[in-house]
């Protein structure tokens, strides 16, 4: 190749599914793979052909669909180096023969202990093993396929580097294109220094290259992440190895703790493709700003995502700490390794125990309620009051109700009515009424409860009057709750309507009016002008 281009090879849907729970509907492997060709994946590991007929379908169905649109993603199925595997491979990718995008992907154990355990006998007899690879990958090529072998648990050949070799050079003298060299159990680590995968890769793209010089092999790395290092070994067989492809799965997802994520190695590479090599930058073309959409359709269908995920998880751009918001208010990037924009993300704020005045401001201005600046902290802190057994956070919804409560002009702890035979109504309410803890009302006529509060409430807020009043039951015992609702208008036209529930229907008539009189006063006093009633 002439160029430092990695390519983007994708097995969420093959590697992917065989995690236990990942397994998804026929419709849902389609809809990923639109997912992976919008996001510009290289090539899609669509399934294992062979493995069931609805599996044979589903690579099929891709493999046509892709060609159909035109794609320029390739479509690969794997099989394990047997005849009938094979052939049903090539037939179910043979749609995308049509665009040249059809790949098939066999592989042999070279891992001492896989091979007794895979291959029983035929273990023992390395040269069969060597002449059927051959065999097979020229049956493929010949039909026209792209082919990769991958010599399966590479990274622990141990006494198996000549063995491996004479493998590699018979697939490549066959038409092998890709040859991927796998941490299959994860266990590899760059400590391992001469005995490290990525030098034993190396000296075998110098063997290959030497002893092939026209053949412009693509070396491949397939790391899972059994010590959490599938991306760190990924990325050491690109930068200090052969290696022009990574493959991998979206969030992570594969057998036992999973392969490298392929959102993580995308963004390691546009971080620091460059930094590795200055002269001739590594890249891929990928279209990072859909990460985030096919990251959040894994999570969906096939296994959760953890909310600390790097790149994409809930938490990777979302901030809490007081300090941090206040500093990411001012600089987006301030606490952010990249801007959360370019995966198509964006940089978001919980509310909790460590945010502050400048977090609260922010959210409620953005509701269109005033906050000052010299109130802030205050309300900050009310608000944290207000939730205060909720250390988790709470999000913005939650703090905008805590808001509209901390400035109602009547708060009620206790409200009580009573009337004589005297035609005299009694009204008492404790909590808040506007700048009074505690309100009495007597009236010697035959008002309401309700119009005696109406009242007093006209006495400190004119200019509001009941425009509509409901109330029914919510039930048909004689026990059931009263509804009420009551529609309020100021003297601007402008309506608000109060909701309250009680077993009292003047209790309930009087909690709605109390409602809807909360939401006229904070409107009038608290909304933003330019936007109230926009």
């Amino acid at each position: 190749m002439s160029d430092n281009r990695i390519y983007i090879f994708d097995t969420t849907l093959r590697d992917g599914q065989q995690s236990p729970g990942a397994g998804m509907s026929f419709e849902d492997n389609l809809h990923y793979a639109r997912y992976a060709d919008l996001l510009g994946i290289d090539i899609l590991e669509a399934g294992f052909p062979a493995a069931s007929e609805t599996d044979f379908q589903i690579v099929h169905a891709i493999a046509n669909e892709m060609t159909e649109r035109n794609s320029k993603m390739t479509i690969a199925g794997l099989c394990q180096l047997r005849e009938e595997q094979l052939i049903k491979t090539m037939e179910a990718l043979k749609p995308a023969l049509a665009n040249n995008r059809a790949r098939v992907h066999t592989y042999v154990p070279v891992d001492p202990h896989l091979m007794e355990a895979s291959l029983g006998a035929l273990a023992h007899d390395k040269p069969r093993i060597i002449a059927e690879l051959h065999r097979l990958i020229s049956l493929a090529t010949q039909e026209g396929f792209e082919v990769e072998f991958s010599p399966e648990g590479y990274s622990r050949m141990a006494n198996h580097f000549d063995f491996t070799s004479d493998l590699i050079r018979s697939a490549v003298a066959a038409g092998a294109k890709i040859i991927n060299c796998p941490d299959t159990i994860g266990g590899a680590s760059s400590l391992e220094a001469e005995h490290y995968f990525v030098k034993k890769m190396q000296a075998h793209a110098d063997l290959i290259k030497q002893e092939f010089p026209q053949s412009n092999i693509i070396w491949s790395t397939h790391c899972h992440n059994d010590f959490g290092l599938a991306l760190s070994n990924s990325i050491h067989a690109v930068f200090d190895g052969p290696a022009r492809q990574i493959e991998g799965c979206i969030n992570g997802i594969g057998e036992r703790a999973g392969n490298a994520a392929l959102e993580q190695c995308i963004m390691f590479i546009k971080e620091f493709g460059s930094i590795a090599n200055p002269h001739q930058p590594y890249y891929t073309e990928i279209h990072c700003e859909y990460l985030q959409d096919i990251s959040d359709f894994v999570s969906s269908k096939m296994l959760p995502r953890q909310p600390h995920s790097p790149i994409v998880g809930e938490n990777a751009a979302k901030h809490t700490s007081g300090g941090h918001t206040n500093a990411i208010l001012k600089n987006p990037l301030a606490y952010q390794p990249f801007d959360p924009k370019m995966i198509g993300s964006e940089i978001s704020f919980v509310f909790g125990p460590l945010s502050g005045g400048n977090h609260a401001q922010k959210i409620i201005q953005a509701q269109g309620y005033q906050c000052t600046d010299q109130e802030k902290a205050a309300l900050a802190q009310l608000i944290k009051d207000f939730y205060k057994t909720r250390r988790k956070g709470i999000t913005d919804q939650e703090l905008m109700d805590a808001y509209l409560i901390l400035r109602a002009p009547i708060q009620l702890e206790k409200i009580s009515y009573a009337k004589t035979n005297e035609h005299t109504t009694t009204l008492s309410l404790e909590g808040k009424f506007f700048d009074q803890t505690i309100l009495h009302v007597c009236s010697n006529s035959n008002n309401s409860a309700l119009a005696s509060l109406a009242q007093a409430v006209d006495a400190v807020f004119p200019g509001l009057e009941i425009f509509a009043y409901h109330s029914n039951s919510g039930g048909h015992s004689v026990n059931a709750d009263c509804h009420t609702h009551i529609t309020i208008k100021n003297n601007q036209g402008h309506y608000y309507q109060g909701k309250a529930i009680d077993s009292d229907i003047e209790i309930a008539a009087l909690k709605a009016f109390i409602n809807a009189v909360n939401q006229a006063y904070i409107e009038m006093n608290f909304k933003n002008k330019e936007i109230a009633h926009a």
